[in-house]
């Protein structure tokens, strides 16, 4: 499944209520793993969320200039998830 918007207007918070968006600076799987399960609980029926890696936020909002994730490091950190995840149960997608 295809990301509903770019990156672009998803920072600049004009495609998702900022509820629905995490930002988080570096990467930590377990954190990851906490909220993707919390936007799969989806409570209040908004249709999940977004996790955005590589971005430093500060009161819910990206910092800019943004972080950014090194290449060489994006295949290990989604190895990482999904190994994790699948040790959960969990079924998580990955666009980048």
């Amino acid at each position: 499944m295809a990301v509903p918007t770019n990156l672009k207007t998803l920072l600049a918070g004009s495609a998702v209520e900022w509820a629905r968006i995490e930002f988080k600076e570096t990467w930590d799987a377990e954190a990851s793993l906490k909220t993707i399960c919390a936007f799969a609980n989806d409570i209040d029926n908004w249709g999940g969320g977004y996790l955005v890696i590589g971005v430093e936020e500060k009161d819910g909002r990206p910092v800019h200039p943004l972080k950014g994730v090194p290449v060489d490091k994006v295949d290990g950190y989604l190895n990482a998830t999904s190994a994790s995840a699948s040790s959960r149960n969990i079924c998580p997608s990955f666009h980048r």
